[in-house]
């Protein structure tokens, strides 16, 4: 049993379900189901696999880093050795990639839409967790990783989503570039300047939000808005921000910790949010998500 914990930490299952609440949105948005259950189902996969391996290769390329700072975790510690998480990384990245392959094909032959955004995102996790990570990039590329995994998402659909497509999938990049930089310094007393800047950015996604529905009205696309949506947004801003001014005020490593946990999680709230303003209340749905990713986090660490 703590060799199945040891990997499961290692993976932060609690964070896979912000991965499928991506996809989930996008095949909302879209109206793909149920006619493309089966490619939905192949794209959460793929999406899960993907940010899996993702985290595995994180820990990877931080385990000095690690050693150092949080030995407890499960590659730092020894628990889980180097080959064995250089090979699960790999595995969960080829499978990814191999799932949204799959979820190309077609009776009408091999649409090139999911697959070269699985590709893309594999280069982009590369990038971040080797490269960009520990550099002023390091937030934007985090961020461009969930615009590519949302755009992934709404590749299910049969037909192309236009400029609303590209702003949704700005608005979640956004609001995770601004986490990535809330988090940068979490270990130890971040500078507050900086936790104002993450804030800011996580603010802006949010206020993007609002365009979503009528880009996608602009643009032609059947859009099923709750009246409810800005409300939702709102309130999902102000139970991020209760914590956020309570770091900025006091930023020691618990403070921020807890913000960074509830942003992390919250994406699932996020979502759901967004999936109001263009599929209607069904959308709240995905908050369903979030039950299994708290009571996972009750054992399994998020950040």
């Amino acid at each position: 049993m703590s060799r199945v914990l040891d990997y499961a930490r290692l993976l932060r299952v609690p964070n896979a379900f912000t991965a499928m609440a991506d996809i989930c949105l996008g095949a909302l948005a879209t109206g793909a189901l149920p006619e493309r259950w089966l490619q939905f189902a192949l794209l959460l996969l793929s999406s899960v696999a993907l940010y899996c391996s993702g985290i595995v290769w994180n820990d990877y390329f931080d385990l000095a880093q690690d050693q150092r700072e949080r030995p407890f975790r499960p590659l730092a510690s020894g628990r889980v050795t180097l080959g064995a998480a250089i090979r699960l990384g790999a595995l969960l990245m080829a499978a990814g990639v191999i799932l949204a392959g799959l979820a190309d094909l077609g009776a009408d032959g091999f649409r090139w839409r999911s697959l070269p955004l699985a590709m893309v995102l594999v280069g982009t996790i590369f990038l971040y967790d080797g490269w960009f990570k520990k550099t002023y990039i390091g937030p934007a590329a985090m961020g461009a990783c969930r615009f590519l995994n949302l755009l992934l998402g709404l590749s299910v659909a049969s037909g192309g989503t236009g400029a609303w497509g590209i702003a949704l999938g700005l608005v979640v990049g956004l609001y995770i570039a601004g986490v990535t930089l809330f988090a940068r310094t979490e270990a130890s007393i971040s500078k507050p300047v900086v936790l104002l800047i993450g804030a800011g950015l996580m603010l802006s996604g949010l206020l993007l939000a609002l365009t979503v529905p009528n880009l996608a009205q602009y643009g032609g696309f059947r859009v099923h808005s709750a009246i409810l949506f800005p409300y939702l947004l709102a309130a999902f801003g102000f139970y991020i921000a209760v914590p956020v001014v309570r770091a900025i005020q006091n930023p020691l490593p618990r403070n921020v910790q807890a913000v960074v946990k509830r942003a992390v999680l919250g994406l699932v709230l996020l979502d759901a949010v967004l999936a109001t303003s263009l599929a209607g209340l069904i959308g709240l749905l995905l908050v369903v998500l979030l039950v299994p990713a708290y009571v996972l986090s009750r054992w399994i660490y998020v950040t």
